[in-house]
Formats: C-alpha cells, structure tokens, sequence
C-alpha cells in the first residue's frame, strides 16, 4: 500500500532535493505519494511540481491549524526548519520544530526525519553560542528523539551553493592584483569543511532513509561528498572560474568587516568552531564515510558540481 510522505519547505533547496528525488527513484515512487508542503503555492517551482503530478499544498509550521489540515493522513514526514533572528533565535525556531513534531505526533504520522545539525554550543563547552541556527536544530532533534514517534536525522554538510548564493563568501577580487580573487576565511587553509550537494544529492541521503526506515531509526545521517580542505577548495575554484583564487587566512577582525553586519557574530563563532572541533565535532570523518557507504545513488564531488552549476568571477 502506498504511503503518503509528507514534505516540509518543498521548494527549497532540501525538500525539493527530497521530493525530486523520490518521484524519479522507481521504487520509492512506487512506495510513497509525495505531498509537497509550501508557503507559496504559486510560485514557479510549485507550478514545475505540480507539472510532475505532485499533490502541492499550502501550509504554515508557524500555525498549528495549518499543520493539522496539512498532516492528516501522512505516514512520514520529512520536517526541515528555516533559521529564526534576533535574541530569541534559538527559543523561536525550537518552538516551531516543537509544533511541527507536536502536530506530527497527535496526526498519527509514524515517522519523522529531520533535517539537524550539531549543537554548536554543546561541542565547544559553550565557547560559541552564536551559531543559533545549528543549536536550535540540535535542540529540535533531542526533543523529537524524547517523543513517541519513530525517527531519523539528515544532518548536511555545507551546501556547495552556498558559493553562489552567499556573494559575501565568495572569492572577491583583489584590490591590488587585477587577475586574482581572494577567498578568505577566519579559518587555517588546512581546516576541513564537508561539502554536500545539497539539490542534487540531499535525496540520495534521505532516500536511503524511505528505503529502509527501520535501519536509519534513531540514527543521524552526516550528509556530505567528502572534506576538503580551504586550500583545495580555492584551487577548484581557480580551475572552474578560469581565475586566479587564492586562499588568506584572517584574522576574526578583519574577517568580520567583509560580512553583513548582523551575520558576523554568527559566522565568526561557526568557522572557530569548525577550526577548533569540525563542522560534524568528533568522529565526523568515520560520520560522513557511514553516510557516504549508505547513500543510494553517485554523490557528485566539488568538482563535478561546479561542472554542472558553472561558477562565474567577474
């Protein structure tokens, strides 16, 4: 029998990677109906899903009625949450990911899995606090293992779209060298980060969840193709810009007056905190080759991505 999947934030970048996925796979389309969760039902990707006979549906995870209306009949969920602002950031977007599982919970829905990430604050002994979006997710994943519902956890690493949707992280042209571009960081050229493809490979993760639930239960996927270091990073994207990238270390100072001011505290306290403990904290190279053996599917490397999603420096 057919199972009604519901998918939260079916537009962006990880639930359209979940919905794509699953309609395309030949077994999983077979085993699931998706029900496509969005804000806008008018926009031109829920147009694109509904083209592909995606049933897409309004909904709100700030309001509980909408969620009722939204999760009757659901057999599993995929639940993903935007980040919150200001001082309350962490309280806020917790209360949503707590009415959402809430909801999930009084509707009968059997299985939740939920897009995480590690407690920035908790890894690092409560040296860095203001990475809110990874500690209210983390908070969000403890009170949803409490409840009583089966579970799972997609955890990804960083999105490489992030290059090109984030413009302020990305390689700026030196004023002082013409032909290069500099990608700087608070961080050493040797840290680590995992990168993930978040559309075009976030389904091959979560897909091996839908395959097998009963596997994935209780455990947390750290989703990403491999690490790679910020050396390597700026020389692929020399090789794919045509473009001389060069990686600068800076200071927390200087690092900051490149950011949009309310983001700085935030991404200064993330990269210290990848450079002192990893993006996954311990254990997060054993995580990611566990992830990568159980994905279903080729994972597409950086490089392969820029192949694809040319990126331009101009």
């Amino acid at each position: 029998m057919t199972k009604l999947l519901a998918v939260l934030g079916a537009t962006g970048q990880q639930g359209s990677a979940v919905v794509e996925y699953v309609i395309n796979d030949p077994g999983l389309s077979k085993e699931y109906k998706v029900r496509a969760v969005t804000r806008t039902t008018d926009s031109a990707k829920a147009k694109s899903l509904r083209e592909k006979n995606v049933d897409v549906v309004q909904g709100d995870v700030k309001h509980r009625e909408s969620l009722e209306k939204v999760f009757s009949g659901v057999h599993t969920l995929f639940a993903m949450t935007t980040p919150a602002g200001g001082e309350r950031a962490v309280e806020d977007e917790l209360n949503v990911i707590k009415t959402i599982a809430d909801v999930a919970v009084e509707s009968g829905i059997e299985y939740i899995i939920f897009s995480t990430l590690p407690s920035v604050t908790d890894i690092s002994g409560g040296k860095y606090r203001g990475v809110t979006p990874f500690d209210a997710k983390a908070k969000g994943e403890q009170y949803i293992r409490g409840l009583s519902i089966k579970s799972s956890f997609y955890c990804p690493g960083s999105f490489m779209e992030n290059f090109e949707s984030q413009t302020f992280l990305a390689p700026q042209r030196d004023p002082n060298q013409a032909d290069t571009w500099t990608l700087s960081r608070n961080m050493s050229p040797h840290t680590q980060m995992p990168l993930i493809d978040a559309v075009g490979d976030g389904g091959k993760f979560v897909g091996a969840i839908l395959a097998d639930p009963a596997k994935f239960e209780g455990k947390k996927i750290c989703a990403a193709t491999k690490f790679y270091s910020w050396s390597e990073i700026a020389s692929i994207l020399s090789k794919h810009t045509g473009k001389k990238v060069v990686y600068k270390q800076e200071s927390n100072e200087d690092f900051a007056k490149s950011l949009p001011p309310p983001a700085a505290p935030i991404f200064i306290d993330y990269f210290s905190y990848i450079e002192d403990h990893g993006y996954f904290g311990p254990g997060g190279e054993e995580a990611v080759a566990w992830a990568v053996a159980n994905a279903r599917d080729k994972l597409s490397t950086f490089e392969e991505f820029l192949t694809a999603h040319p990126f331009k420096l101009s």
